[in-house]
């Protein structure tokens, strides 16, 4: 890709980007959030045509109106928001648009596809049926069915747009030795990751874009994270996790009897205490998901036996929680923290309408007020408050659902997967945001799959498998050695039962 360029309505996208990848190299490509990293590869895989510049294949060039072109050349694209379609299952979505046909009625031969499908879920250690609806699945698989789709293909160049955003050690661990038999076989890959460890474990080299231009270019020989860092956001990012502070206080929040739909047979209690990261950890399935939905309401069996402060509280429904002071910023922000269609402003008031309004009328004055004081607060990068959330980058979008509870002073903050897909230096904000909210005394529920975000931001971490936590550990005691065994549901000596772990504070 030679001197690409991309302008979006009051936007600079692109501005003379250069892209080369070698037949059978992995290439890494990294940037902050909005560096135009998924912009580039859009245009590549065919999305959206460039405004100037040229794309040659195989020395030849080529020029590419839709997506279909794109894959005739044998381009392949993982997206990072996923292009799934809930309604069909795994079968259907892998092949869909290109069905096997039979015959002058054009029927779909489903036997072929399932039995094509499935070699893929095998190669990806996805333990899933082909017939299973996608709607179905946990993130993590729908991410595994996505890969699938796009290995299916047997494409020439394959781009992977954070391919392990939700996916744990073992899943990414499978993913990083598929690259490496993709690069053996003569595929090219364009990895495009914020966890900087993977590059170092599959990419040859990588390229650093910035602000919508070249940065710089690092062999791998070169590669370290620090000059990687440098690189992206133009500075030392000196201190990336913020330390505990001063000591929480034990008992503040208390879950006793949490049932979810998934997994109706395990009933499970803890404790937390205010001001403090209480991190959950896992496999994919381990049902941290399907806890968080039944803290506020949604999925459970029946509502849980909560205590805020000393206080019961009733919680049968996200309204319910939210007037409590419960709030959940959920995995897929997308789908369901953001309404991509509405305004950055709209959004983040949209749970503090009847706050913001008197007699029936919202007080447009004070509701732009609180928005521009979320966006200012936490950085939120939009030429203005009237922009669809579509339209911002990952990391923008997830400090618009950030803002959206922050106005109303949580209690109880529920993160799943708070930093999935952002740049490290949108990471370091979240972080420190999520530091000050301890010290303001919230208690910060934090699931993650990023080992290394458990490891460095909790205080303590509870370890779940097969719907039930398996232990709780100190910050001390908290390795990933200890974590992969419980999250096996094999018992570590460091480890305590969930409530009196948590009970000791």
């Amino acid at each position: 890709m030679r001197g690409i360029c991309k302008r979006f309505p009051g936007v600079v996208a692109l501005d003379r980007v250069n892209l080369t990848v070698g037949r059978g190299e992995v290439v890494g490509l990294v940037g902050e959030n909005g560096a135009g990293k998924s912009t580039l590869m859009n245009i590549l895989g065919g999305v959206y045509s460039p405004d100037a510049g040229e794309i040659l294949f195989d020395g030849r060039p080529v020029r590419l109106r839709s997506v279909t072109d794109a894959t005739r050349l044998g381009i392949a694209f993982i997206h990072q928001e996923l292009n799934l379609l809930d309604n069909l299952d795994v079968a259907g979505n892998v092949f869909l648009g290109r069905e096997p046909f039979l015959g002058p009625l054009r029927l779909i031969r489903h036997r072929k596809i399932h039995a094509d499908t499935e070699p893929w879920l095998r190669r990806l250690g996805l333990n899933v049926s082909t017939r299973t609806r996608v709607g179905d699945l946990s993130l993590a698989e729908k991410q595994m069915v996505e890969i699938a789709r796009a290995l299916s293909l047997n494409a020439r160049l394959i781009i992977m747009d954070e391919p392990s955003s939700s996916l744990t050690v073992a899943e990414t661990q499978r993913l990083l030795a598929l690259v490496n038999e993709l690069r053996n076989g003569g595929v090219s890959v364009i990895y495009i990751s914020h966890r900087l460890a993977e590059l170092d474990a599959c990419a040859d080299r990588v390229v650093v874009l910035r602000d919508g231009r070249n940065a710089g270019e690092l062999s791998r020989s070169e590669m370290s994270h620090d000059r990687i860092v440098r690189l992206m956001v133009g500075r030392e990012i000196r201190s990336f996790y913020v330390e505990p502070g001063g000591a929480p206080r034990p008992g503040f929040f208390r879950v006793r009897n949490v049932r979810s739909r998934r997994y109706p047979h395990q009933r499970v209690s803890f404790d937390a205490a205010a001001g403090e990261i209480l991190g959950f950890a896992g496999l994919v399935g381990a049902g941290r998901s399907e806890l968080a939905r039944a803290l506020i309401g949604l999925d459970a069996v029946e509502p849980a036996e909560l205590w805020l402060d000393g206080r019961r509280l009733t919680v049968r429904n996200p309204r319910e929680a939210i007037e409590q002071g419960i709030f959940l910023v959920p995995e897929d922000r997308r789908g369901e923290g953001l309404i991509t269609a509405m305004s950055v402003g709209d959004n983040i008031t949209l749970p503090s309408l009847r706050r913001l309004a008197s007699f029936g009328w919202v007080r447009r004055g004070e509701e732009r007020r609180q928005a521009r004081e979320q966006v200012a607060a936490l950085d939120i990068r939009t030429p203005d408050l009237r922009t669809p959330a579509l339209h911002l980058s990952g990391g923008n979008q997830q400090k618009v659902v950030l803002a959206k509870w922050l106005a109303l002073r949580p209690r109880v903050m529920i993160l799943d997967e708070p930093t999935r897909g952002i740049d490290v230096g949108a990471k370091a904000e979240i972080y420190r945001l999520m530091r000050e909210l301890a010290a303001r005394g919230t208690v910060i529920l934090m699931i993650s799959s990023d080992m290394e975000e458990i490891l460095h931001v909790s205080d303590r971490v509870a370890v779940m498998h097969e719907g039930a936590i398996t232990g709780v550990l100190e910050r001390a005691d908290a390795t990933e050695e200890n974590i992969l065994q419980l999250a096996m549901g094999r018992p570590v000596p460091a480890a305590k039962s969930p409530v009196a772990a948590a009970s000791a504070g």
